[in-house]
């Protein structure tokens, strides 16, 4: 069953962010999905059920973090590939940290140990690179490389353009939000990625509504100038998407 959660502006109490939402449009989006290809076939199901009320075309932007941790990341690329293709929608793929860690082991393979500890085996098992010993010995580490290259096949070309941002009204969308002391054109691309102590705590005064991943939280929320999404699909079973109209915030779970 479709679950909704309306989100009012701000606790009780606080100060209400001082600009409204303009979407310009209807826009979905979706929080991390950590291999979790079942969840995200159900949520999708439920996006296009929720879009067909809009006669205009919607816009899914999916906020990073498709691969690690949850064990079916090969089907998810899979399946966001093909999404691409379909006419209901617009798609927009944001990238993650952990898909920049990927990208990085491929460009100095003995950073791959770092990776792995952050869930990449779950990523080797899910399309079939096994056997990896320790990357600092001789030839070990060009070895899982290449066995990697090879099983990527196209899925590498889709990692490899993924972009870090995306602006539509006035709502930018990064994996990992923004530091709120600089302009979202200033921003650093580790900032996106990785997120920095400031997000959390200091409200923005330029009127941008940040909507992100990358922190779980056990709600999701749209207050204080921040859409948060990422309900840690990979341990809770819960993945949702944010819905983002003119004025109003709705979140989805598969």
């Amino acid at each position: 069953m479709l679950r909704l959660i309306r989100k009012r502006w701000a606790r009780a109490g606080s100060v209400p962010f001082p600009a409204p939402i303009h979407a310009g449009g209807v826009i979905y989006a979706v929080g991390d999905v950590h291999g979790r290809h079942d969840l995200l076939t159900r949520l999708l199901d439920r996006i296009f059920e929720d879009a067909a009320a809009y006669e205009a075309t919607p816009t899914i932007v999916f906020l990073g973090d498709y691969i690690d941790r949850g064990e079916h990341a090969r089907d998810t690329i899979d399946l966001l590939i093909k999404l691409a293709e379909r006419p209901e929608a617009e798609t927009v793929f944001l990238m993650g940290n952990h898909e920049q860690m990927l990208l990085h082991f491929l460009h100095e393979p003995l950073s791959g140990s770092r990776w792995l500890r952050y869930g990449g085996l779950q990523t080797l098992m899910s399309y079939g690179v096994g056997g990896v010993g320790n990357l600092h010995a001789e030839g070990e580490a060009s070895r899982f490389r290449s066995a990697l290259i090879e099983a990527l096949g196209p899925h590498l070309g889709f990692i490899e353009r993924l972009r870090v941002s995306h602006r539509a009204g006035n709502l930018f969308f990064a994996h990992a939000g923004a530091d709120p002391a600089l302009p979202t054109d200033e921003q650093d691309v580790a900032t996106l990625l990785w997120g920095c102590k400031s997000f959390q705590t200091t409200d923005r005064d330029d009127g941008v509504w940040v909507v992100h991943g990358h922190f779980v939280v056990e709600t999701p929320a749209a207050e204080h100038g921040r859409i948060a999404v990422d309900t840690g699909a990979y341990f809770s079973g819960r993945l949702t998407a944010a819905r983002i109209a003119d004025g109003e915030v709705v979140f989805l779970e598969g």
